[in-house]
């Protein structure tokens, strides 16, 4: 069973703990049942006139001297236990986290952040609960029933207890059907929560788009759809809990009343004493919580296998991007970029290529633009290069290696890549800027921000560098955020730079500015600019126009425009639509 090895992988760990652990509880259960004995036998000295105060001083002191071992035993067996069962929580959390890490782009298409975010909540909650609480319950009570049993026979009498545990043996059919009925809808339970943690973490995201269009009735409807389906599969759950106890209480008050029936009759016969008697109820009172324990453990165990299946579901999951037999002992990048008869379609989309036979050739230093129609295929390509994705083996040549031959870590430190949707993270900006290097000083951050035009904008905030940015930057307008983002891929100083439509927020003059800025900082560099304005672009070495997945023209800015192209047509209407912006201008002065 998968759960069984999954589970041993992280207790085996920690052996020690839980072996001093159930030590310690093994204690506490051995100490539990003298207790009963000795009230049993002070009731038949004191009632048969053969105990004095002396004998009786005498086991009062062993009952204190038993209550002083269980209490520093339950110490013991909650520190051990419930430390081992925090310890493997947080441990199990950390692989899962370096699991998702390492996990492809298109696991990320196909999952939701609820439905992961869950698994890191609930479920490992759940986990914790079986490798913690569950242990000890389950020891516990076996342990517990064994002993016990053990002396209502042996100190009391094998027909009373015989009796009184056949009503019990119910509880074992029972706990088989309840098992299967509870794994099933604790799991529905989950995957509802799931979706319920999705629900508002995109509504969250989105708070700024629903006001804007004036849907907040709509999901509120929704939500409360959703939510509704979470209580429902919670109440299913708790139905299921609430329906055991009071038959699991019935059974137990039957096993009572036969007691006091029959080991009444027995004790009017002089078969028991009156002490065994009374010790022998206290005992029926001490499987009380065993009987229960039953039931909580085929609970807990239910819910923590759900989740931890759920949970292995994810380390089931094997990145489709990894560095196989092909790769070589590369160190670093020069910068040298080839794309031969590259054609491409995304795995959930196999019959509808986004790129076909795109070829191109940039040597390390110089600079490529990609000009394209949106659906054209222009962010395909930066996407292939970081191996996102994979192409066809050898369509992708850096520094002349296929592109599976560079190691990824080799091939992911020699790119920095600045994408459409900037993203910062909720920290300040110097530690966004320099989140692709590990050591940096002001100094060098400050020089990135100079270079991508943001750093006066930084310097107006009150807290200039230190200024926290909120989630995804949303603090920052788009020019600041994109400008930021470029600061931060200017900082990796990589052989590689890539600019996907990295621009489109900032006005003009800044536009210029930091062209001006990239050309005297990346001297020797590869640079590759994916751009909507030509104005953006011309200055590049080379220049590919992309038509439907295909290179449509290729060339500098000069020879396009005397082709008379596409390049051209898109460059005459960019200059039609600048120069009729300028006239307005003019005009509302």
């Amino acid at each position: 069973m998968r759960e069984t090895r999954f589970a041993s992988h992280y207790v085996s760990r920690h052996w020690l703990q839980y072996l001093l652990g159930i030590a310690a509880l093994f204690v506490v259960d051995a100490m539990n049942v003298y207790v009963p004995q000795f009230a049993g036998e002070i009731t038949d000295g004191l009632a048969g006139g053969s105990m004095g105060m002396a004998g009786v001083m005498s086991l009062v002191w062993r009952i204190v001297f038993i209550g002083a071992v269980i209490a520093l035993g339950r110490f013991c067996w909650r520190f051990f236990l419930f430390g081992a069962a925090r310890s493997i929580e947080k441990e199990i959390r950390n692989d899962l986290f370096g699991h998702l890490t390492k996990l492809s782009v298109r696991y990320f298409n196909e999952h939701k952040t609820g439905d992961l975010m869950a698994h890191f909540t609930n479920d490992l909650m759940s986990v914790r609960q079986l490798l913690g609480m569950t242990v000890i319950t389950a020891f516990d009570a076996s342990v517990m029933l064994v002993l016990v049993l053990g002396k209502m026979i042996q100190y009391v009498s094998l027909k009373l207890t015989l009796v009184a545990v056949i009503p019990m043996l119910l509880i074992i059919v029972g706990d088989y059907f309840y098992g299967k009925t509870m794994h099933r809808r604790f799991r529905e339970r989950q995957e509802a929560f799931s979706d319920l943690t999705d629900q508002v973490q995109e509504t969250v995201s989105g708070i700024r788009v629903i006001k804007a269009f004036v849907q907040e009735q709509k999901e509120l409807l929704a939500f409360a759809k959703i939510n509704q389906n979470a209580q429902d599969k919670n109440l299913r759950v708790v139905r299921l809990r609430a329906l055991v106890m009071p038959l699991l209480n019935m059974v137990i008050g039957i096993s009572s009343l036969l007691t006091l029936l029959y080991g009444g009759y027995l004790a009017i016969h002089g078969e028991i004493t009156l002490g065994q008697f009374i010790a022998f109820n206290s005992y029926i009172g001490m499987l009380v919580w065993p009987m229960m324990a039953v039931s909580e453990c085929i609970t807990s165990v239910s819910q923590g296998l759900a989740s931890m299946g759920r949970i292995i579901t994810i380390f089931d999951e094997k990145p489709d991007i990894v560095d196989d037999s092909q790769v070589k002992p590369i160190q670093a990048l020069k910068g040298e970029v080839e794309l031969r008869e590259l054609s491409f379609a995304y795995p959930d989309q196999p019959k509808t290529p986004v790129l076909t036979q795109v070829s191109v050739k940039v040597k390390a230093g110089e600079t490529l633009a990609i000009l394209g129609r949106t659906g054209s295929g222009k962010t395909t390509i930066p996407t292939l290069l970081m191996r996102l994705y994979d192409a066809e083996d050898g369509s992708i040549l850096l520094d002349g290696h296929a592109i599976r031959e560079i190691p990824l870590k080799t091939l992911r430190h020699g790119i920095a890549y600045v994408p459409q949707e900037s993203f910062l993270f909720s920290d300040t900006l110097e530690n966004n800027i320099a989140f692709g290097v590990d050591e940096w000083k002001r100094e060098t951050v400050e020089a990135a921000a100079r270079a991508a035009c943001i750093h006066d904008n930084i310097m107006d905030f009150p807290e200039g560098y230190a200024t926290l940015v909120g989630e995804r930057g949303v603090t920052l307008s788009g020019g600041q955020k994109q400008r930021s983002a470029i600061a931060r891929a200017l900082m990796k100083d990589a052989p590689i730079l890539i600019l996907d439509d990295a621009l489109s927020a900032v006005d003009t003059d800044t536009e210029r500015q930091i062209l001006h800025n990239l050309k005297e900082n990346r001297r020797g560099k590869t640079t590759i600019i994916i751009a909507h304005r030509i104005s953006t672009i011309q200055d590049a070495d080379h220049i590919m126009v992309l038509e439907e997945g295909r290179v449509a023209e290729y060339g500098d800015h000069a020879a396009l425009l005397a082709h008379n192209g596409l390049y051209a047509k898109l460059y005459e209407k960019q200059q039609l639509e600048k120069q009729l912006h300028e006239e307005g201008g003019a005009r509302d002065d």
